[in-house]
């Protein structure tokens, strides 16, 4: 964090000559009236609970019942922990400024903040691609599940995600401290995005959109090895005879197969599928939806739909209640 810091007082000591840069931004967030601001305030601060309590008990579940310590559990507990990181690198400072009747963040805030949300956007596709996988062998060739999805790959799967994500975003921030910024200091938005934030720069941008569209490419590429994981699991249970087979097979994947369709339908739904409604409040609606919902939704399609979780979710809430009764 303090090299990060470093480089971008750095990057505000390059931006002189006749561009005078600038501070702080100002959101103009999601509304502008006091009563609205209100709802906004209590809204957003429940979903943001419902999410940490709602992914902290899964990963709590995950930990302390053996049986969960499975590959499978390893990265929903991991896609767990990337849920509440995610809502929670936006979220607490719209609240912050919705309390405190303020619209502005430092640039550092700021520059920190995008690089945080495309660490974590970047690790969640890695995440459901990786349990797409392990759905594919756990259906398509279960006797081959114990020595395919070793230890160690998954230990190499988690560090490798953790390692290219933060990667591509140092990559992407170093580019967005080469850019000035001048007069205009008000994003479209509620918190720190990358889309507002360059058409705000005075410097030229076609790098920093370059690498945008690259990584975008590549999140929007992603939902079709899904696909081709899915087919071949489909296909392997319709070769099952019995009805109950199947249904119990294709039971074990889809809450995860939900949870991808939520992920990537809401953000295809909004972005390539226009709404009747202006562009900056179509962005807003994407990346509430992405960035928001989708997190806080996702306990509850892993627990609701999982039997064995509600189990230990049951077991972890009965044992913490009896807890105080202990001598």
């Amino acid at each position: 964090m303090e090299t990060l810091c470093s480089f971008l007082q750095i990057s505000r000591n390059m931006c002189q000559g006749n561009q005078s840069t600038i501070s702080e931004f100002l959101f103009l967030g999601l509304s502008n009236q006091a009563e609205q601001q209100k709802l906004v305030f209590v809204l957003f601060l429940g979903m943001h609970l419902v999410t940490v309590v709602g992914n902290g008990f899964l990963i709590l579940a995950i930990s302390l019942d053996s049986y969960f310590h499975t590959p499978v559990y390893l990265f929903l507990a991991n896609l767990s922990f990337v849920d509440i990181s995610s809502i929670s690198t936006p979220i607490p400072k719209m609240l912050r400024n919705i309390h405190t009747n303020s619209q502005s963040i430092s640039y550092t805030s700021c520059i920190t903040q995008i690089h945080f949300s495309i660490v974590f956007v970047i690790i969640d596709n890695f995440l459901l691609g990786v349990m797409a996988y392990d759905d594919f062998v756990a259906v398509c060739h279960p006797p081959n599940y114990t020595p395919i999805m070793q230890p160690k790959l998954c230990i190499l799967l988690t560090v490798t995600q953790c390692v290219l994500s933060n990667i591509i975003a140092l990559t992407y921030t170093l580019l967005l401290l080469q850019l000035c910024f001048c007069d205009n200091s008000t994003l479209l938005h509620f918190f720190c995005n990358w889309d507002p934030l360059l058409k705000l720069s005075c410097s030229d941008t076609m790098i920093n959109e370059l690498m945008l569209f690259i990584v975008g490419s590549v999140v929007i590429a992603f939902p079709f090895a899904l696909i081709l994981f899915y087919v071949c699991i489909v296909r392997a249970v319709l070769r099952i005879s019995s009805t109950e087979g199947k249904w119990k097979t294709f039971s074990t994947c889809t809450s995860h197969l939900t949870v991808v369709l939520v992920f990537y339908g809401t953000t295809v739904g909004v972005y390539f599928f226009p709404l009747p409604i202006h562009p900056d409040n179509r962005y807003k609606i994407g990346t509430i939806l992405f960035t928001v919902i989708t997190p806080m939704v996702n306990s509850f399609f892993y627990s609701l739909r999982n039997k064995d979780m509600q189990g230990a979710l049951r077991k972890f809430v009965h044992r913490k209640s009896f807890l105080p009764l202990i001598p």
